[in-house]
């Protein structure tokens, strides 16, 4: 049997977590999108995590630099102080020049009080490097270890962060595109507080089977309000979205129709 975490994530549903910020309207991953998310009055934000050549854990979703900052190459062969003097905003929009790619630990100092903190372990090609463990080692710097959800596609990685650290929650990210044998298979092997299933395969009994289960489910990236309403009436417990104030705006009106 998996002992539960005592986590802020089981809280009441359903939550409202921004991706990589409010991606939407500020550069996804900066402190400008976390901010604006908290301002927003959201339930938690989604990061990426990745690890640079040094070994220190940041916030930014691709293996290269190339697609939202200045710099480019891969991410994992640059140093934190390479990587921090690169501008992460001025290509979403030169309103936002200036912005950086953040350490994680400067997230959590930054808004881990005010929102729950969904942190994505990513990798590409498979998770082999520290991430893991440094990843943990900075949530328990920080004393956030109830606020904090780890995710990941990897059922490896998830296990990992369970041996390093049982008290903090993790969820198995999981692709439309997956087999049911494969789905059922890393369930097995990284059972956690919740499922992160791909937007486009979920369904009202798949929600409900779920609920069986005892597993919370939070839907990835629901950008759509028909869609965000649709999932709200089925009793979805989280929506990840880049529109974060429109999800707010349609659990409110769910909540005042009783």
């Amino acid at each position: 049997m998996i002992a539960i975490p005592d986590s802020e994530w089981l809280r009441d549903a359903p939550l409202v977590i921004a991706h990589r910020g409010a991606s939407s309207y500020a550069p996804e991953n900066t402190f400008a999108a976390f901010r604006l998310a908290s301002d927003m009055g959201v339930d938690a934000v989604e990061v990426d995590a990745r690890l640079t050549r040094d070994g220190r854990v940041v916030v930014h979703h691709d293996r290269t630099l190339d697609r939202t900052t200045t710099g480019s190459g891969v991410l994992a062969e640059h140093t934190l102080e390479q990587i921090q003097q690169l501008d992460a905003g001025r290509k979403f929009d030169p309103r936002f020049a200036g912005e950086r790619v953040p350490t994680l630990d400067e997230v959590l100092a930054e808004i881990g009080d005010k929102v729950l903190i969904n942190v994505d372990l990513t990798y590409y090609g498979g998770a082999r490097d520290a991430l893991p463990e440094a990843a943990a080692s900075v949530v328990r710097s920080a004393g956030q270890q109830r606020r904090v959800l780890f995710s990941s596609f990897y059922p490896q990685t998830l296990r990992r962060t369970r041996r390093l650290a049982p008290e903090i929650a993790t969820a198995l990210l999981t692709r439309a595109k997956w087999s049911r044998f494969r789905r059922a298979l890393y369930r097995q092997m990284a059972p956690g507080i919740a499922v992160h299933p791909e937007d486009e395969m979920v369904t009202a009994e798949l929600i409900e089977q779920e609920h069986v289960r005892g597993q919370r489910v939070n839907v990835w990236t629901v950008n759509d309000a028909d869609r965000i309403r649709k999932l709200l009436a089925w009793g979805v417990d989280g929506v990840i979205t880049d529109i974060p104030d429109v999800a707010l705006r349609l659990r409110d009106e769910q909540v005042r129709r009783g």
